[in-house]
């Protein structure tokens, strides 16, 4: 059941009206049982001083494409209520020509545009008006049988206002039938939503919290649990199963959703999501349509459901009814979109954002892995919506024109105009071995700045975990994953790419960078030192190239693989015959496998750079003292002696090689493939030749 989250304490703590609203609004937002991601609005009348110093009346209200639960005062819009107020008076008002009126109103340029739903508060005469998007009030909003619960609810507490898109029609029709009952608490929008109101911030909160348990408890007293949703057709496979199965399928549907862009996969097995997907009467009503207009633009007007017995043995059988079923679903959007388009409309991607699939739960897709959460978040919310609407009646959406129109609406679109231009590497997934290290880390945080998800793969996990949260910390939750992983070991590689299909669906680049380095003269070389060199960058880059090789082919979108193989794989380094040689290996097994991937849309290349010593645990173990050995010199002389023996006279650093890397995993490099890119400031002994 939906809690008040008010703190005394805190609201105290909020100086102004706006900062209130700031406060209230957050409040709202963070509980999606009370209001959708991106969706609803709040409202705040109070009096300011103008530019000249005169007390004007002005009503601050959501800008357009922000959140609730994380908008500041810089996303709310301030308007003059002495401006608005005469467009009462008027018999109608087209969109455009109200955003352009609105946009006069505002009290200060640099606020966001005001939202379509501006003049639903603006109407109402109450100082704080909150719009929301409850569960339990879209349930009864979506039911056949909506309005007469409504009564049995709130008795003539209520206004209910027929479903018809928001602009100046609906807020004027919300105003007058507020204004036409003195008793009205709360007006009920069908298909859409829930509008309350105060006096004061509290009250407003207090009044929307209230509604909706009241709501809550009538339709939590009607539920069946051994009927919901027609009850039990699919119990769920182990958790194990559903992990193993997903790992298993999301490269295959990665594939089949990136047409002209690439998609970003999640998974999501949560209790209310299984129960659906096992429902026996789930896969017709999740054709119904939306359960609330703001869920179109993120979960498209129907998800994607999957006729699948769940069997985790079948994995083939499955992988073959999702390639299907996703080319099937992309020619029914596309007949959808033709049957209603208007001119000048540009269709979306036609792929699924919403994929169910019975015994193992959710997948999701976006242009990056929280846009993917987005369109999750909201389905959870369509679930519990058509769990409350089928206890109290038959679910019921929006016509088919109408989905349409909303998922191209103008005004929605601009607000996904407002998201931040892609770079190079959105929509890009990056597997970089030796994670935690100096090349490693430096590449992670040069691919994220552009738009990668990176996974961090390390023997080092606290150390390739500390690289991940810094990474998250500054460009948004999971943007980098850590997994634990030995490059000799073939079950934690395949390990490592598994948790990396189930985290972000495959894998777009790979970075053959872990690594260690042994010296001595070629006589005292042993086995162990041949073979620990050989397993570790031989063997290692092999097993780490395959499985990705493997996921790409399986992908069918291409891919790229960098090698960060060395000087010495071109120069005979003295006293190092075992790593000379393995790296030597390197650089041809990437040819080997570029000239195979070719056909695949698969680049292989490599980089071969000299002495980096910042940041890496090869230097700052033996392998110092070894190589200052072999030069006759001491270790702490080494820097700038591999600096005087270049033609540049310069050092190289972890982030020079990560700029090579980020070239070859880049558009600018697309038609390049085999080749070897030496970072080593000129040392004329390593010119190829």
């Amino acid at each position: 059941m939906v809690q008040s989250l008010w703190e005394a304490s805190k609201a105290a703590e909020q100086v102004t009206g706006l900062d209130q609203l700031v406060y209230r609004s957050n409040l709202i937002g963070t509980d999606r049982r009370v209001c959708n991601y991106g969706g609803g609005n709040t409202s705040s009348k109070t009096i300011v001083k103008d530019f000249r110093g005169r007390d004007v009346e002005v009503m601050f209200v959501k800008g357009s494409g922000s959140d609730l639960a994380t908008m500041k005062a810089s996303n709310f819009t301030g308007l003059r209520m002495d401006d608005i107020r005469p467009l009462f008076e008027k018999d109608e008002m087209p969109d455009e020509e109200m955003v352009a009126y609105l946009a006069n109103c505002m009290i200060d340029a640099k606020h966001p545009r005001a939202s379509i739903e501006t003049l639903l508060h603006a109407f109402l005469p109450f100082k704080h008006v909150d719009h929301t998007h409850p569960d339990s009030i879209i349930s009864l909003c979506c039911a056949d049988n909506g309005k007469e619960l409504a009564s049995e609810i709130f008795g003539d507490r209520f206004v209910w206002v027929p479903y018809i898109r928001p602009g100046f029609k609906l807020s004027k029709m919300i105003a007058e039938g507020v204004l036409n009952n003195p008793k009205a608490e709360l007006v009920l929008m069908e298909k859409h939503g829930l509008v309350t109101w105060g006096e004061t911030s509290e009250e407003a909160y207090a009044q929307t919290i209230k509604i909706i348990t009241e709501a809550e408890s009538f339709i939590e007293a009607r539920i069946n649990e051994a009927k919901v949703f027609g009850g039990v057709k699919h119990g769920a496979l182990t958790a194990e199963e559903r992990r193993s199965v997903a790992a298993q399928v999301m490269p295959t549907i990665r594939g089949a959703v990136s047409d002209a862009k690439k998609m970003i996969l999640s998974f999501d097995d949560a209790e209310d999501v299984l129960q659906f997907v096992g429902g026996q009467n789930s896969a017709a009503l999740s054709q119904v349509g939306a359960a609330c207009p703001d869920h179109l633009v993120h979960t498209k007007v129907v998800p994607l459901f999957i006729d699948w017995t769940p069997n985790a043995d079948d994995i083939d059988g499955l992988k073959a009814k999702l390639k299907e079923s996703i080319a099937a679903y992309k020619e029914e959007y596309k007949a959808y979109f033709d049957r209603n388009k208007n001119e000048g409309d540009v269709m979306f991607e036609a792929a699924p954002r919403v994929i169910l699939i019975p015994g193992v739960g959710m997948i999701n897709t976006g242009k990056s892995w929280a846009m993917s959460q987005v369109s999750g978040a909201l389905y959870h919310r369509a679930i519990a919506v058509m769990r409350g609407a089928t206890a109290l009646g038959q679910f019921v959406s929006l016509s088919e024109n109408e989905s349409y129109n909303v998922e191209y609406w103008p005004l929605e679109l601009y607000k996904l105009s407002l998201a931040p231009a892609e770079a190079e590497f959105s929509r890009k997934i990056a597997f970089i071995t030796g994670g935690a290290g100096g090349i490693g880390s430096e590449t992670a945080r040069r691919l994220v700045s552009e738009g990668a998800h990176v996974v961090l793969a390390d023997l080092n996990l606290e150390g390739a975990e500390n690289v991940a949260s810094e990474i998250n910390a500054k460009y948004g939750e999971n943007r980098a994953i850590a997994v634990k992983m030995d490059v000799t070991s073939e079950e934690m590689i395949k390990a490592a790419y598994a948790e990396t299909a189930l985290t972000y669906g495959g894998v777009d680049i790979i970075v053959n960078n872990a690594g260690l380095a042994t010296s001595s003269p070629f006589d005292q070389t042993s086995l162990k030192e041949w073979n620990l060199n050989m397993n570790v960058l031989g063997t290692g880059y092999f097993l780490v190239a395959r499985e990705a090789f493997i996921m790409m082919k399986e992908q069918a979108i291409g891919g790229n693989m960098v090698f960060i193989g060395s000087k010495n794989s071109v120069y005979a380094g003295k006293s190092a015959s075992a790593y000379s040689a393995v790296k030597a290996l390197e650089a041809h097994l990437a040819r080997c496998i570029a000239a195979e991937g070719g056909e695949f849309g698969i680049r292989v290349n490599t980089i071969l750079p000299d002495a980096i010593l910042q940041g890496s645990a090869i230097w700052n173990g033996s392998w110092r003292n070894e190589r200052a050995a072999a030069y006759g010199i001491e270790p702490d002389q080494l820097e700038e002696h591999y600096r005087k023996r270049t033609t540049l006279l310069v050092n190289i650093y972890p982030r020079d090689i990560a700029e090579g890397i980020a070239f070859f995993a880049s558009s600018k490099s697309e038609k390049t493939t085999g080749c070897m890119l030496t970072i080593d400031g000129g040392v004329p002994a390593a010119f190829t030749r």
